[in-house]
This record gives C-alpha cells, structure tokens and sequence, in this order.
C-alpha cells in the first residue's frame, strides 16, 4: 500500500532559542539507563532489578522526526519519561541543543519543560475534568513569569485556533463534552502552549478512530511545518511511523537493535525483529495474508535478560556466538542521518555467523538501498 507524500520541508530562519546552531541535534541521549529494583522478603531487600532502559543512546536532528517502535515492554514509554525526566535515570546524559539538562552549568528543568512537551496515550486522563479547555491550555502559560492571565488566555485561543478548535465553540467546554480526537487536540494544544522546540508524541493517535488518526497526523504534520518543531514519535502502528517518520529507532528489551532512514529500514530491514515486526503488518491484499505469526512468544524477562544478543532465544538465525557475545550497534550519535545501523551479526561483515556478508557485498547492498528522504 503506498503511503501518502510527507510535506515538503520549509527552510527556516534559526529560532530565537537556538543555542548550538543548525548542525548541533536537538536531542543526544547518551548511554541513558533506567533499572527498577525488586524488594523481597522480611527485611524488604533488594534481590533484583528490572531493566526497563539498559543503555540507549541517539540523536535527533533539528526538524526531524524520529519514530519509535517495538513491542510492549520493550521500554519505550519509559524512555520518554526519562527524556522529559518525569523520572530520574540511573546512568546517563541527555543534552536538549547542546545543554545537558539537569547538570552544572547546564540547562536546568524549568528551561526543559519549557523547550520540550510531551503528549500523552490516554488524553482523557491527561485533562483536568475540573478545567474547562481554555483553562487548560492557559494554565502553563499563567505560571510563567511576566504572562499574565488575560495574555496566557489569548495565547490559548491562539493555540486552540491552530490546532482546529474554534475557542468560541470549545473553549468553555469540559473534557467529558469532548470526543478522543478534540481531547487528543486539546492536548497538543497544552502541550503547543508554552511554545517548545520539541514534542514527544508517546502514542498519541493509537487511541483515535482511523479517520481521525489522519487528521490527527496531518494536523502533526502541518504544526510541525508552521512551528518548526522536533518530533519523537512513539507507536506500535508502523504504518503511521512510515508515514511521519524521517528516520526510525527499534527497541527491544531495553535496547536499541537498528535505527536508520525509514525508507531503507521498511525496504531492507537488516535485524530479524525487525523484519518481523515489519511483516506483522496486516495486507489488504487477500494473497499476502499470513497464516502463522512472524513472530512467536513473549519477550525474555528483562529481570534477567539472555547473554549475548537478547533476541537469540527468539531468533530463527540464532547461532552460538549469538548467545556467547552482544553485537555491537554502532556510534548512534556520530552517524548520519542517512547511515543505517543494526545490532545483528548478520549485518555486519565477518562477524563469525554464517550469513555474515564480506565487506563488497555490504557495499553493495548498502548501494542499492533506497535514498533517505530530505528532512
């Protein structure tokens, strides 16, 4: 099924807050963990943890969208709290336009809260029942030093505005008078309101009916245009991640396991989870159903997840130095955008498993990929 056209990219002036310039990424996670303890017994001790984050590292690039996807569990809502630190991370850095947040010296979370928003799964939990939908959107803008209530009220109509809701007509109405969409849009509005560089969308059209998924997904797309904004996409559809993804970052178990353009990684996905993810997809073609699961079982207990790489219990070219030793992803922050990486030693040349390719055929095969889209 062919995918609508994404909007052509706008070239824009730096923006006013702009620190590290055009080719500093909007985002770096370096190394980011985040373990839960298990406490047991009489005396209440620690005897494990979960490792919900075990080590991500990425970049997202200034008006770039990057998609998130993998499984339930896999960490990625965690992740997201992590980026906003709604949590604390165990190890770890995140730097938002060469600042690194929460440190000496660095960008403090009010500065934070203020360049990055994020918008939440379930929207009606995320509203306030009390609050009316102008009240809401103007709530955060109030708070701010030197807004007043009437200035934070007229940039809530302004925001209600762009995002399709004419105040006149919602504006006085509560949450439960909404339907999913309008709360949905109500949230990004919020989020809009105190006029940040970055959103992170943590399934924030799974939700939706499909007809207003696309509205909500164009909607995405045009403030992302209008307002210069940097997407972080989390979603288990991974045809709406084809559709507003520049590039797209699997998880699994608490890892990255490939990320790259996303026309190259839906052409040629190079990780087997990958690739059966993808084919998990639903065809509305009668003859490409399929009739048994590309994927099979659960994944491992990420108390205590497999040795070596931890998708080998799953993988049907698993081998033993699958079990005996962890690939190696790459450099994620000095790789390119158009740079495809994948932690699989089938992808990397002479890694010792048996459909290893040599180095000409990975040049070829790297050749023949398609060319990622201009951001």
């Amino acid at each position: 099924m062919e995918h609508p056209k994404k909007p052509e990219p706008h070239v824009r002036d730096p923006h006013p807050r702009d620190t590290g310039g055009p080719a500093q990424p909007m985002l770096i996670a370096r190394d980011v963990k985040k373990h839960f303890p298990i406490h047991a017994g009489l005396l209440n001790r620690q005897v494990a943890e979960v490792k919900a984050v075990d080590g991500v590292s990425f970049s997202v690039m200034k008006g770039e969208t990057l998609g998130v996807v993998g499984e339930s569990g896999c960490g990625k809502s965690t992740l997201a709290r992590l980026l906003m630190h709604l949590m604390d991370k165990d190890e770890g850095e995140i730097i938002l336009d060469g600042l690194s947040v929460g440190t000496y010296q660095g960008m403090p979370l009010q500065d934070l809260r203020r360049s990055m928003q994020m918008v939440f799964q379930d929207s009606y939990s995320s509203l306030n029942p009390r609050l009316t939908v102008e009240d809401s959107v103007a709530y955060g803008p109030s708070k701010q030093p030197g807004i007043s209530k009437k200035k934070a009220r007229e940039i809530a109509r302004d925001i209600l505005e762009k995002v399709g809701l004419r105040p006149s007509l919602f504006g006085a109405r509560y949450p439960h008078e909404l339907s999913g969409g309008q709360k949905q849009r109500v949230n990004i509005a919020r989020a809009l309101a105190l006029d940040p560089r970055m959103l992170i969308l943590d399934e924030a059209v799974s939700a939706l009916d499909k007809s207003v998924e696309a509205q909500v997904l164009n909607l995405l797309n045009a403030l992302k245009a209008q307002l210069d904004l940097t997407y972080v996409f989390i979603s288990h559809d991974l045809h709406v991640v084809h559709y507003i993804s520049d590039r797209v970052l699997v998880m699994y178990l608490g890892q990255v396991v490939e990320i790259g353009p996303v026309d190259r990684i839906y052409a040629d996905p190079r990780h087997p989870y990958t690739r059966a993810l993808l084919d998990c997809q639903l065809s509305m073609h009668p003859d490409d159903r399929v009739e048994q699961a590309p994927l099979a079982g659960d994944p491992p207990n990420p108390v205590n997840p497999p040795s070596g790489c931890r998708f080998h219990p799953r993988c049907p070219f698993a081998e033993e130095i699958c079990s005996s030793k962890m690939p190696e992803l790459g450099d994620t922050l000095r790789a390119g955008r158009d740079q495809h990486l994948t932690a699989c030693f089938m992808a990397q040349p002479n890694s010792g498993h048996s459909k290893a390719p040599t180095q000409a055929e990975l040049l070829k095969r790297s050749a023949a990929a398609p060319a990622p889209m201009e951001a």
